[in-house]
């Protein structure tokens, strides 16, 4: 179990937290609203689409693959969206262009179009670092293909150059404060650098801001402005200074010391901030932690239920004490959902006396109850993964957001357990200290 008082010390946390992990989660509103106004300038506003295309694809790796994963949670049936994600490749030697330490991973990454591909269909190549070799060719594969291009890439690189020369639209990618303040991309492991935490909502909020332009996803006019509300409200709620007890990213962090958590999800947008709950413990917290989409959940990981994780179901298992039980490691599930209620729209989630009545996701996310669902059938399979917990002694809290505009509810979601999983990292390195 992690020391509490690990997790209070805020000076301690800003002491090992040198990369300035939580100055960039801090940021992430910020980034927001930087990504849309950065877009608007770029000319989105100006964009008159001839329809919608009959499939996007979406082609980046790390943060801009799971930006894509969400666009693709979000679109529904209307616009199939389809994320590119990167094969393995040769570096090419007769190369000609200069080439850091820190793009060196990206050199053995390679992007296939589909065989369908053609003229109907858009595809947006995003990248935090504009000199991703795959990515430049696979802008000249679509541009060949006759399709529409969009990059979303640091103004003036040559990622965001090849959109410009294929007849696409660059979107400029401005990148984070902690990598203004070096916090990221130096030390031991360069060729393969740790991404700067709030670089998700960098690439994310341009690529929002244009698939609403081009009528891919129903996005309200107001929904990422809200959304970007959400992450400053969640930062102030998890910041440093907070103590655990009234800290619900402490809290999780603290219940997670010790386990491996299954992180299920019910639906398509907490199956999405599950997935980057997983990638933020592996990369900030050194931690392994599976994902699973309910219903499917439910039979392809019930086997950990009854083994050595689990209860594991003899006599004397069930009696033994798993709060006492410190150096074993317990299986914990983390149910993450969106459970909208009535009048937690985005247009009045500011205003409205209510909207503090939305905050679940903080202000009790562990949640011991079945909050009601809109789907009977959901709150079904919610009910058997509560009793599958039940019968093995397996722990089982909820993380539920209210909000009833998907990205907003997005924001909270992912926005707490970021926090969750950076202070897990540092509360283990100050331990270690």
């Amino acid at each position: 179990m992690i020391d509490e008082r690990l997790l209070d010390d805020a000076d301690e946390l800003a002491r090992v937290d040198t990369r300035g992990a939580l100055l960039a989660l801090a940021s992430a509103g910020a980034r927001v609203r930087t990504g849309l106004r950065l877009a608007e300038e770029a000319g989105l506003a100006g964009l008159r689409p001839e329809g919608r295309p009959r499939a996007v694809l979406v082609a980046g790796h790390g943060a801009a693959a799971l930006a894509g994963d969400v666009l693709a949670g979000l679109g529904g049936s209307a616009c199939p969206v389809l994320v590119l994600r990167p094969g393995p490749a040769e570096p090419d030697p007769a190369m000609m262009y200069p080439v850091t330490r820190s793009d060196d991973f990206t050199l053995g990454l390679d992007w296939a179009l589909p065989g369908w591909v053609g003229p109907s269909d858009l595809l947006v190549v995003a990248a935090s670092v504009g000199s991703v070799p795959g990515l430049i060719t696979l802008v000249e594969r679509a541009y060949q293909r006759g399709c529409s291009i969009v990059s979303i890439a640091p103004a003036g690189s040559r990622l965001a150059e090849a959109a410009v020369q294929a007849r696409g639209m660059p979107l400029p990618y401005t990148p984070g404060l902690a990598a203004a303040l070096d916090g990221y991309g130096d030390g031991p492991d360069d060729d393969l650098p740790r991404e700067d935490p709030s670089d998700f909502w960098g690439l994310l909020a341009p690529l929002l801001a244009l698939a609403q332009r081009t009528g891919v996803v129903p996005i309200a006019s107001d929904a990422l402005q809200a959304a970007a509300n959400r992450l400053d409200e969640v930062a102030v709620r998890c910041r440093p200074a907070a103590e655990t007890y009234g800290n619900p990213a402490k809290a999780l962090a603290a219940r997670l010391a010790t386990a491996l958590p299954l992180l299920w999800s019910d639906g398509d947008c907490a199956a999405a901030a599950a997935r980057r709950f997983a990638a933020m413990l592996a990369d900030h917290a050194a931690r392994p932690a599976l994902t699973g989409a309910l219903p499917e959940a439910l039979t392809t990981q019930r086997g950990l239920f009854t083994g050595t994780l689990g209860a594991g179901g003899g006599p004397d298992d069930f009696f033994r004490d798993r709060v006492e039980d410190e150096s074993a490691l317990r299986l914990e599930v983390l149910l993450l959902r969106r459970t909208p209620r009535a009048g937690n729209g985005s247009a009045d989630s500011a205003s409205a006396p209510e909207a503090e009545g939305s905050w679940d996701v903080t202000e009790d996310p562990f949640a011991d109850h079945l909050p009601d669902s809109g789907s009977p059938a959901a709150g079904h399979t919610v009910a058997r993964a509560h009793r599958l917990a039940a019968d093995h002694q397996v722990g089982l809290r909820e993380l539920t957001s209210t909000r009833a505009d998907p990205i907003e509810a997005l924001a909270e979601l992912i926005a707490l357990t970021d926090f969750a999983a950076v202070y897990l990292g540092l509360a283990a390195e100050t331990e270690g200290n």
